[in-house]
């Protein structure tokens, strides 16, 4: 029995946990719009501290309208549904997801939360759904 195997059959924590990967979001502003790039698993464990300082930083901001570009998100669940509603509430319902992955995608369309909130093929489209040019991005991906 090697060092580490002694040292998990002794602790009373057992085996080690991994922690999944945090979620990065990178905040972009564009005149009126506050674009959010989104990178990893927007789930359950994601830090929910760090999640909530974005929320902030985004409030803070106080941009009309947002853009949630999730094309690097590989996994969503209910932590990260709320952190997107929490958006959507915050912009007054201006908010449109883009590049929804489709894993995430199907997340979205089974809790009909892609009925709610517009979703874009890429971030051009998204940009002309906020500022009203063009019709809405509905069903895009």
């Amino acid at each position: 029995m090697n060092a580490l195997t002694e040292l998990q059959s002794i602790s009373p924590l057992g085996p080690a946990r991994t922690v999944p990967d945090p979620v990065l979001i990178m905040i972009e502003v564009l005149s009126d719009v506050c674009l959010l790039h989104f990178k990893g698993r927007l789930q359950a464990g994601a830090h929910p501290d760090y999640l909530s300082a974005k929320m902030d930083e985004v409030k803070t901001l106080a941009s009309p309208k947002l853009l949630a570009n999730l094309e690097n998100v590989t996994s969503l669940d209910c932590s990260g549904l709320n952190f997107i509603i929490g958006l959507y509430w915050t912009s007054d319902g201006r908010l449109v997801l883009v590049k929804a992955q489709p894993q995430v995608r199907e997340v979205l369309d089974i809790t009909r939360l892609s009925t709610v909130i517009p979703l874009a093929a890429d971030i051009e489209s998204g940009l002309a759904a906020l500022c009203g040019k063009g019709s809405a991005a509905r069903g895009a991906g």
